[in-house]
């Protein structure tokens, strides 16, 4: 079988943990082949995610490798079994490949933890507010690829409402001011918001402006749980596209930032205050 082109997020991600794995032993490629019994390009093919690896494959890596990390084992496993197509494809080669890579990430997770501060939660968006959101880029998006993303992004929403899970988002209060599509887009937003604070999986809290000091974070992330906690991932999202960190000292880093902001936010009920008290200033 051909090398995959683009292996998926979650291809790579399998990849990745091997290659972990092999560095942990103080394994070269070469050392590694030969224990297998394969060549050492299928190694590197396979720690990339550009050929997969089979249950009983990924044991064997797994045993020369000396892990004895069965949940992390069993979880591969998992991964390795998991064939679904999933219904972000429909989209690949008309939204960017980041944003398949996050619904991806979505669908995966066992729950998501969210900071932003420059707009609106993804999951929360109405469609006129998403729309206003890519509308923003400059130079300005052909009025295709609008629709296609603002399509995207409310199947994601969709998504998550079908398989909901424990999400829990941090809106710095810049956020609640910030007009995209101006101030009746925003009254709708705030609505649906509000809305969504009552759902019993999801959690909307604000940090305020007076705060005595910043959370740490001046990027949007989404911090995604895995099955395990080496399996979560981290997507730190920029103007241009977004990038997916999983290495141990990265995650940690993350769990305390969020940990600092959980600290720093509102109540729910006190977000919610000030969620309506905004929205009556508008």
């Amino acid at each position: 079988m051909p090398p995959r082109p683009n292996p998926t997020l979650r291809q790579r991600r399998i990849g990745a943990e091997l290659r972990k794995m092999r560095e942990a032993a103080g394994l070269s490629t070469s050392t590694l082949s030969r224990a297998l019994g394969i060549d050492r390009t299928q190694i590197s093919q396979v720690e990339s995610g550009k050929i997969g690896v089979s249950p009983e494959r990924l044991r064997s890596f797994a045993a020369a490798c000396k892990c004895m990390n069965e949940p992390l084992i069993d979880a591969l496993e998992g991964m390795v079994q998991d064939r679904s197509k999933g219904w972000w494809e429909e989209y690949r080669g008309t939204v960017p490949d980041g944003n398949l890579e996050n619904a991806e990430l979505e669908r995966a997770s066992r729950e998501l933890m969210l900071w932003v501060l420059t707009h609106m939660p993804g999951p929360c968006q109405t469609i006129a507010y998403a729309s206003a959101v890519f509308g923003r880029v400059f130079p300005p998006l052909p009025r295709h690829e609008l629709e296609a993303r603002t399509a995207f992004r409310m199947q994601r929403k969709a998504d998550l409402r079908r398989n909901p899970k424990p999400l829990t988002a941090f809106i710095y209060e810049s956020v609640l001011w910030t007009r995209f599509g101006g101030s009746q887009i925003l009254k709708e937003q705030f609505a649906s918001l509000l809305e969504d604070s009552e759902l019993p999986w999801m959690t909307i809290r604000v940090v305020p402006f007076d705060i005595e000091t910043f959370p740490g974070a001046v990027e949007n992330l989404t911090y995604s749980f895995g099955a395990i906690p080496e399996l979560d991932t981290v997507e730190r999202e920029s103007s241009y596209d977004s990038v997916h960190l999983d290495a141990i000292s990265e995650l940690t880093s993350y769990r305390s930032i969020f940990e600092q902001t959980e600290s720093l936010a509102l109540s729910e009920s006190g977000s919610r205050d000030l969620i309506r008290k905004i929205a009556r200033n508008l």
